[in-house]
C-alpha cells in the first residue's frame, strides 16, 4: 500500500510572478485595498494551518516525497525550491523545512505543459473578444487535464510500497481517477483556526 496525503494549496503572491500583478489590479480595482489585504491575509492562515496539521501528524520523514503543483522534472527542483523560497514564498519554505527533517523531493510536472499554461495566461491578460471565450475555456480544461495526468502518472512512477506522499496542489486539479489502485490518498484539509503553540509549528 502507498500513501498519498493530499493537501489543497492557494498560492502566495511570491507563487505567482507576474501573473498575480493582474490579479491583484483586477481585485482591487473591484473590492478595494482592504479587501485585498485581508485576502492575502486569509492564504497566510491557510498556510499556518497546513504547517501545523502537518507537525502534527509527526510523520516517518524519511519515508515521505514532496511533490509539488508548478515544481517541473528537470533536475533542478532543490534548485527551483530553494531559490523560490528565498524570495519569500511560504509554500517553498515549508518544502525546505520537510527536506530538511528527511523528505525527499520530487519533480511532479511537465515542463512543456508548464511553459504552455504561462503562455495561455499571459494571452489572457490582453483583450479578449467574447466569441473566444468559449474556446479559451476548453483550451484551459484541456491543458490542466492534461497536467494532472501528468502528476498522476508521475506519482504512480516514483512512490515506492510503504512510502507517503505529501502533495501540494491546486484547488482547481484532481488527479485521483488517474492514480494506481494501490495508492490510498488521504485528502488533508488545514484548520483555519491557529491551534495552540504547544501543539506544534
Amino acid at each position: 500500500m502507498r500513501t498519498l496525503l493530499a493537501i489543497p494549496i492557494i498560492h502566495t503572491e511570491h507563487d505567482m510572478g507576474t501573473l498575480l500583478e493582474h490579479i491583484k489590479r483586477e481585485y482591487v480595482a473591484r473590492f478595494g485595498q482592504d479587501k485585498w489585504q485581508a485576502h492575502l491575509k486569509s492564504i497566510d492562515d491557510v498556510w499556518l494551518g497546513i504547517r501545523q496539521m502537518l507537525s502534527l501528524l509527526e510523520l516517518p520523514f524519511v519515508s515521505v516525497r514532496l511533490y509539488q503543483d508548478g515544481l517541473p522534472v528537470c533536475g533542478k527542483e532543490l534548485e527551483i525550491v530553494r531559490d523560490v523560497a528565498a524570495q519569500g514564498s511560504t509554500n517553498h519554505q515549508l518544502l525546505m523545512e520537510l527536506m530538511a527533517k528527511g523528505a525527499k523531493l520530487e519533480g511532479t510536472e511537465d515542463a512543456g505543459l508548464l511553459l504552455q499554461e504561462y503562455r495561455f495566461h499571459q494571452g489572457q491578460l490582453r483583450n479578449t473578444l467574447p466569441e473566444q471565450e468559449n474556446q479559451r475555456a476548453e483550451l484551459s480544461q484541456k491543458l490542466l487535464l492534461d497536467r494532472d495526468q501528468f502528476i498522476a502518472k508521475r506519482i504512480n512512477s516514483t512512490l515506492l510500497v510503504g512510502e507517503i506522499g505529501v502533495l501540494f496542489l491546486g484547488l482547481a486539479h484532481s488527479i485521483d481517477s488517474f492514480l494506481d489502485t494501490d495508492i490510498l490518498v488521504r485528502p488533508l484539509l488545514p484548520s483555519l483556526r491557529p491551534l495552540p503553540a504547544s501543539w506544534g509549528a
